[in-house]
């Protein structure tokens, strides 16, 4: 949609992999139907996952005690966070959608992505006490997950042997996302890729193309524990 403003926080190492094909298609999409797109590529950028002192640029509050939580809160209210934290947060900050494109790591995100989450989304920004889930700091935006999976889909429904899907979408789109006060839209799950053939790899490209088409007419999701585990 015409002016509106979309994140893709992308973590895969390869840019002619199957992540950055979801990737590439989504850009040229949103960017067709007039949205400014601007995509963090955390392996290109060489983004540091690690949560430490290096992140505070000023004295610290209570340096005889050092807590990153408390330290990044204060940091974030006297402006003196690191300068690669403070141009995501401004990047979410002006987007209306935030995309998270990545292949599943052991039912979670790649440790280069947790780490902009562990960083990025810090207290005063992203959420305060009081100030989460539905007056999370971060809401009237929209996010949404793109991830790829080794294990195909019989393995992610309830009988199967991973459980089902929706199991450990829940400290991702719950825990962290809805916690800032996101609206969630329903993921996008493409499954095993590298044991689907040539064409199918191409048609599951073209129903994210296709989804991303009406993305701005999508309801989020009831973010709360009966969407993920059931009554």
């Amino acid at each position: 949609m015409a002016g509106k403003k979309v994140l893709i926080v992308y973590a895969h190492q390869e840019p002619r992999s199957f992540n950055g094909s979801l990737k590439d298609v989504a850009v040229a999409e949103l960017s067709r139907q007039g949205c400014t797109v601007t995509v963090s590529d955390l392996y290109a950028m060489d983004f540091e996952p690690r949560a430490t002192r290096k992140d505070i640029t000023g004295a610290l509050s209570r340096p005889e005690f050092f807590s990153y939580g408390v330290e990044a809160y204060e940091a974030w209210k006297k402006r003196s966070l690191t300068s690669d934290i403070i141009a995501e947060q401004k990047k979410v900050q002006e987007a209306d959608l935030v995309m998270f494109q990545f292949p599943l790591y052991w039912f979670s995100v790649p440790a280069v992505l947790k780490g902009w989450m562990d960083r990025v989304l810090c207290q005063g920004f992203a959420f305060d006490i009081p100030g989460f889930y539905d007056d999370g700091l971060l809401k009237g935006k929209l996010a949404i997950l793109s991830i790829t999976t080794g294990g195909t889909a019989d393995m992610y429904w309830k009988t199967g042997a991973n459980g089902d899907f929706r199991y450990f979408l829940w400290p991702l789109q719950h825990g962290t996302l809805h916690f800032c006060g996101f609206k969630v839209l329903a993921p996008h799950i493409s499954f095993a890729p590298e044991y689907a053939s040539e064409e199918e790899r191409k048609g599951m490209v073209a129903s994210w193309a296709q989804r991303l088409k009406t993305i701005w007419n999508e309801e989020p999701i009831p973010c709360s524990p009966p969407w993920y585990f059931g009554q």
